[in-house]
């Protein structure tokens, strides 16, 4: 045999040397939930290890973050009951949690990066990512709504705003609002192929933001189709996305590769609350490797192609990528 590929293999010098893909530690995003009120560390049940913060607490962890090289961070707000509407107006409150903790997380750490989500569900007393009449979520009239969500999340100082509601033209109205009021250098990175993925039920339960009826199939995508993330990712690129976001990832590694073989823009996944969840619970009852197994989804994520890597365990991976360096 001329050709033995098992020669690049024989010792972790040459292992090391030839392997293709690597993860980074500025690939992470590190989600953070946000709570209102002081020194409050809820933990989240189905969630292990991840809590809600409120923002004195999110203050002190992300500073523990940046020491170890992890510097981006994505933002969900819990909002109190009596908070939600069936107009989501506190989505744009300029004094609402998101944004004055967007404010005060970029005046004391003016290098990190914020991705804010543009969606109503946690704001709904309806559970719905977008506004609701006689029980069908209505597309134009939400996206009036996440306009002013987003230029308000651009004025409290976030990096990107993120829609993740998966209305349609949400992203072309965004980014005109964005740039009529002076905000062109906001980013708009698009939840642009989000599926309604059964994977979602640690996150709704950190949120309190499930649907109080039906599901959200009418708007996020069918699991079954992988054409149809390309017409999305054609519609989000032409009208300003500056990232496109998969999500779920691990189950959805064929869309992130189509995306990042078609779009010369960054692409972004989103390794679920349920895909983390199962990594760990499999861990503690022993059935599994887990800290090897988070790497090895998170590489097989970026071996896809994606640029950009939302994770739970990001600061336990950053951690380990600074002790191996």
């Amino acid at each position: 045999m001329l050709r033995r590929p098992r020669r690049l293999r024989t010792s972790d010098t040459i292992r090391n040397a030839t392997q293709e893909n690597f993860l980074n530690v500025n690939d992470l995003v590190l989600p953070i939930f946000l709570k209102p009120g002081k020194n409050v560390k809820e933990p989240i049940s189905s969630l292990p290890g991840v809590y809600r913060l409120s923002l004195d607490l999110a203050l002190k962890e992300i500073s523990d973050c940046i020491k170890i090289g992890l510097k981006s961070f994505a933002l969900f707000p819990v909002i109190p009951n009596h908070l939600k509407n069936s107009k989501a107006s506190e989505a744009y409150n300029p004094e609402g949690l998101l944004q004055v903790a967007i404010q005060e997380i970029k005046n004391k750490f003016s290098e990190v990066c914020l991705y804010s989500d543009v969606a109503l569900d946690p704001y709904s007393s309806d559970g719905h990512d977008g506004l609701v009449k006689n029980n069908v979520i209505l597309n134009d009239e939400t996206i009036e709504v996440l306009q002013k969500q987003a230029l308000s999340l651009a004025k409290a100082g976030t990096d990107f705003v993120s829609p993740s509601d998966m209305m349609d033209g949400r992203v072309l109205k965004i980014r005109k609002s964005l740039d009529s009021q002076g905000f062109t250098n906001t980013g708009i990175m698009s939840y642009t192929a989000k599926y309604a993925s059964k994977l979602y039920g640690p996150f709704r339960e950190a949120l309190d933001s499930a649907p109080r009826f039906g599901d959200k199939k009418t708007y996020q995508m069918n699991p079954a189709n992988s054409d149809e993330a390309l017409l999305e990712a054609k519609l989000d690129f032409s009208e300003g996305a500056d990232i496109m976001m998969v999500k779920p990832a691990g189950f959805y590694l064929d869309i992130i590769h189509r995306l990042k073989e078609n779009f010369l823009i960054p692409i972004a996944a989103y390794q679920v609350s349920g895909e983390y969840a199962m990594i760990k619970t499999a861990a503690k009852n022993n059935w599994l490797d887990g800290d090897a197994l988070i790497l090895e989804s998170l590489l097989s994520i970026k071996r896809a192609g994606a640029k950009i890597i939302f994770t739970y365990a990001a600061k336990d991976v950053a951690n380990f990528l600074e002790t191996r360096e």
